[in-house]
């Protein structure tokens, strides 16, 4: 997630992210146009999510979109296939996915029951 401050082609400067080797200038990343959206408004879940559900992770980087691979307690491993990594995530990190469809936001699907009891 990023709040672009310019936008020449695909190319997206970040507001919030900044570069690795470099922490003094903003992030700067080719992007394709159609993943350049508003940010999703945060909807926590209520209740539990079930394996394999899609989900939005919010963390230092951003927001994330991954899978619920496993749960303990209130922790849930999402798995990334962007980057092939399942990391565990805290339920208040979680949001309910979304995709951006003709200028609104709409639930991808609905969120199955929990089966990762």
């Amino acid at each position: 997630m990023a709040t672009v401050t310019f936008k020449k082609g695909d190319q997206v400067e970040c507001k919030s992210l900044v570069e690795e080797d470099d922490e003094s200038r903003p992030l700067v990343e080719v992007v394709p146009g159609e993943e350049i959206m508003p940010t999703p408004p945060r909807i926590h879940f209520g209740g539990e999510f079930g394996l394999y559900n899609k989900v939005y992770v919010f963390g230092n980087d951003g927001r994330c979109v991954g899978r619920i691979t496993e749960r303990k307690g209130s922790v849930y491993y999402v798995y990334f296939a962007s980057t092939g990594e399942e990391i565990a995530y805290h339920c208040s990190l979680l949001g309910i996915h979304l995709d951006w469809v003709i200028g609104n936001w709409v639930s991808s699907k609905k969120t199955t029951p929990s089966i990762l009891a």
